[in-house]
């Protein structure tokens, strides 16, 4: 079963430096039907603009990831981390016990990335936080394997989560179809362009609940660039 859900329909706070969309309840905007999709609990879309950002402020017991898609992140926390994160490129934070962090676009140019909360399957755990590289050329076979606590996944060079989920992404060219794998159940962002998952056609900013299917078949109708999260559901 494939729920589109439009960009248009998300919630939407617009604060000048930061413009974002909120794929679930988050913050002021409270949605009783769109309060997480198993253990996948936040997904914002969020523009922020060049010298501003988030103050410093803390989390617990969260796996928060960022996919930045234009410009760069600069993140330093409580652990003595500092870091710059570049669109197509990746960072996680475990929170854990407790972590305090900023995340600031040091840019020239507006920076859009998805900020992304996945409830841990580990709670009290020491605090981390990394972030990485991936390769920027199209796919053509597979997307990339980006974040993962799955055990399979071991060894594959994709930074780690404590939970039973997988991040995967990259860029298509028109025409290219790939297919991708889904363990328990899938949330499909389009960061660019529009794609078919299936015969369900998506824009770019939409976003898709996938249950009920081991397999998903994304054809680009134009260029793009496709995020899947894959996160158990709560009972897990």
């Amino acid at each position: 079963m494939i729920t589109v859900y439009p960009f248009e329909t998300l919630g939407h706070a617009d604060h000048g430096w930061l413009d974002a969309r909120h794929h679930f309840s988050f913050a002021l905007y409270h949605n009783p039907k769109r309060t997480g999709f198993g253990t996948l609990l936040v997904i914002n879309d969020d523009r922020v603009a060049p010298g501003r950002g988030f103050a410093t402020h803390p989390h617990d017991n969260m796996e928060i990831i960022t996919y930045v898609r234009e410009g760069a992140i600069t993140h330093k926390d409580s652990m003595g981390n500092t870091g710059r994160t570049e669109a197509g490129d990746v960072q996680v934070m475990s929170a854990g016990t407790g972590v305090f962090h900023s995340e600031y676009n040091a840019e020239s140019v507006d920076t859009r990335l998805y900020q992304i909360w996945i409830r841990p399957n580990r709670r009290g755990v020491q605090p981390r936080w990394e972030t990485r590289q991936f390769p920027k050329q199209p796919v053509q076979d597979a997307l990339h394997l980006l974040v993962s606590g799955q055990h399979e996944h071991e060894g594959q060079g994709a930074l780690f989560i404590y939970q039973d989920a997988a991040i995967f992404g990259g860029t298509l060219k028109a025409g290219t179809t790939v297919t991708q794998k889904v363990k328990h159940q899938a949330y499909v962002l389009v960061s660019q362009g529009e794609i078919s998952l299936g015969d369900v056609r998506m824009r770019k900013g939409d976003g898709a609940e996938v249950s009920g299917s081991d397999q998903l078949l994304i054809t680009a109708t134009t260029d793009a660039e496709v995020l899947v999260i894959d996160a158990p559901e709560n009972r897990h």
